[in-house]
């Protein structure tokens, strides 16, 4: 069963809408999938129609010992949530002198056995929550924009994967680039997807996910893009990914 980790230390990349969309299709695709919000500000959670703030256990609670994974989970389009909750953005300074800290999330998905795909959603920074996402993890897809800036504060990001890899992880590897917002037809944009291909060579999907407006709307509606717009460019793409993804596990 992978554990993969989705992360990005900076936010509005995509990485949200990966973890919605690559956990819908691959149900799509007969997958049982589990997806965990890590994000105290619960946008995985509020873009599968689940509102955190009505919830009474979340990641939270399991986190704190207070509730097992499976008390938590909510189903939606086809898979498994753990939701998040605003409680979480207190987690730093609260389990900050609580000893193996770093491995909570770790402890608490040890029995979860059923699944074919685990994603954890991490937070837009390289906190606790992401930290305990990458002890948790066996796998990390970095969601990575076509802009001038998409490889610009990805030293840290790496080092911190590295790190985690050498202390406490040793299992972890990135194995998947998602290169997102891409528009083929401007230059920048090829630039770009040139230069993450330069550095991370065959990590990078084959498959690019194009900027579509149908991608942006969909979460205001808590609807992946399968539910919300079947039959457009970010479904087309989004399910072009699910199956390269089973290709490569495949080969």
């Amino acid at each position: 069963m992978p554990v993969i980790a989705v992360i990005n230390q900076k936010g509005g990349v995509g990485k949200t809408t990966s973890v919605v969309n690559l956990g819908a299709g691959l149900a799509r695709l007969d997958k049982r999938v589990l997806v965990v919000d890590l994000d105290p500000q619960a946008h995985l959670t509020y873009s599968l129609g689940v509102q955190a703030h009505e919830l009474d256990l979340t990641i939270y609670n399991v986190l704190k010992g207070e509730a097992s994974l499976e008390e938590t989970f909510v189903e939606r389009d086809g898979l498994h949530l753990v939701p998040s909750s605003l409680d979480l953005s207190g987690a730093e300074m609260e389990f900050a002198m609580e000893a193996g800290r770093e491995f909570l999330l770790r402890e608490s998905l040890a029995g979860i056995k059923e699944y074919d795909f685990v994603f954890l959603d991490c937070p837009p920074s390289l906190g606790l929550l992401s930290l305990n996402a990458l002890t948790s993890a066996h796998e990390v897809y970095i969601a990575l924009q076509s802009e001038f800036l998409a490889l610009q504060g990805l030293s840290r990001l790496l080092e911190t994967i590295e790190k985690t890899r050498q202390r406490l992880n040793h299992q972890l590897e990135i194995t998947g680039i998602i290169a997102t917002r891409h528009d083929g037809r401007k230059v920048l944009n090829q630039e770009v997807a040139e230069k993450i291909r330069e550095h991370f060579g065959e990590k990078v999907f084959s498959t690019f996910i194009r900027d579509n407006i149908s991608l942006a709307e969909a979460p205001s509606f808590g609807r992946s893009i399968f539910e919300y717009r079947p039959g457009s460019r970010g479904a087309e793409d989004y399910m072009s990914l699910c199956r390269e993804i089973l290709q490569r596990r495949a080969a």
